[in-house]
């Protein structure tokens, strides 16, 4: 990780304001993510007569072909069909890092706009239950003050808890016109019966922590059945990560399964401190687990 990349997880951090533990095993992205607040007072700005569901649009790409829906109408389109409303592009001169993050609950790749996107993306991969992540899923016309005013939200999740719209800025960096198109965009999502966020930061040491927590996201093969001694150990009561690796036949060996088992769920350790050797490890209740794949 270079210094430009430390400095920018620094800075996504230092809004953070959350206190108490956060349990990796029962942990949601709400948890773990500092939201704002004040954008709601915006909505006095909005035109919210009775016509307004109708009034205002949305739209969406199915294939390359654009479809124009109503507000009214969101919770009735099939929205696995669509496509980011925009492309993601990359240049050499450009000032945002646009990308593609691999997620492990899609088994695919999706794009994001920013630092701040891919750090979401991570997260959520980790934390949300998901089930799809649309990456700039539609652009939505809403009227305030009698004009008509344009916003792509960044990322609708399909959770197993039900849709999550999302947009993401870093503290500091909301003025006004954004506050308001995020108003918007909560009333639309409200509209459908959908969560809304907008995620400014993380937790301190959230975003370090699920990042070392990715390393052994994908299938691990347990051949020597390592995984097994970690959950039999953990059975008796949480354990410092160095001592719990150390009681297995292969140390070095068990690090890696261990780390595997925290991501899936199967152990839990508080995201919201450094992680490492004197982490508190705790088994997690079989109704948190991730399904282990080898």
């Amino acid at each position: 990780m270079n210094s430009a990349d430390l400095e920018h997880r620094r800075l996504s951090e230092a809004s953070a304001s959350p206190s108490g533990p956060a349990w990796s095993d029962v942990c949601g992205l709400e948890d773990l993510a500092v939201l704002d607040t004040e954008f709601t007072d915006h909505a006095l700005a909005l035109d919210l007569d009775e016509k307004w569901p109708v009034r205002w649009t949305t739209m969406w790409k199915f294939g390359r072909t654009p479809v124009a829906s109503p507000v009214r109408d969101l919770g009735r389109l099939d929205i696995g069909r669509s496509a980011p409303v925009r492309r993601f592009t990359w240049r050499t001169d450009q000032f945002h890092r646009p990308g593609l993050e691999y997620l492990m609950a899609t088994d695919r790749h999706h794009g994001f706009e920013s630092h701040e996107e891919e750090s979401l993306l991570l997260v959520c991969d980790f934390a949300a239950s998901l089930v799809e992540a649309l990456s700039q899923p539609f652009r939505l016309r809403f009227f305030a003050g009698g004009k008509a005013i344009l916003h792509t939200p960044d990322f609708l999740l399909v959770t197993e808890c039900g849709l999550f719209l999302i947009d993401v800025r870093p503290a500091g960096r909301i003025k006004a016109d954004d506050a308001l198109k995020f108003a918007a965009a909560a009333e639309a999502a409200l509209s459908a019966g959908w969560r809304y966020g907008v995620v400014v930061g993380w937790r301190r040491h959230v975003l370090t922590n699920v990042d070392a927590l990715s390393a052994e996201r994908r299938p691990l093969p347990d051949v020597l059945g390592i995984q097994g001694q970690l959950l039999e150990e953990t059975a008796q009561g949480p354990l410092p990560y160095g001592e719990l690796v150390e009681r297995c036949r292969i140390p070095a060996i068990a690090r890696a399964h261990a780390i595997h088992l925290l991501w899936n769920r199967h152990l839990g350790v508080d995201l919201s401190v450094p992680f490492g050797d004197a982490s508190q490890v705790r088994l997690a209740s079989p109704q948190h687990h991730r399904e282990l794949q080898r």
